[in-house]
């Protein structure tokens, strides 16, 4: 279940994110899929999608931080 294109990313991603960080979700989420496939690879009993998803917004929360009235904005070096 990769996704091919930002605009088949989740309502709540779609929404939330600048088109920057979309893109660093789509291809976390991407990567994690592949990665994460077995579920031995994974934590406890998680799915091979929440999975991804957590380290799809793991690598946004790297480069992007929610301002005071909650809207993603990219961190300052």
């Amino acid at each position: 279940m990769s996704y091919k294109s930002n605009s088949e990313l989740p309502e709540t991603v779609r929404e939330n994110l600048p088109e920057h960080g979309q893109e660093i979700y789509r291809k976390a989420f991407n990567n994690a899929w592949e990665e994460y496939k077995e579920p031995s690879e994974r934590k406890g009993d998680t799915s091979r999608e929440e999975t991804a998803h957590k380290v799809a917004w793991n690598a946004v929360k790297k480069v992007y931080e929610k301002d005071s009235k909650g809207n993603w904005i990219k961190k300052k070096d």
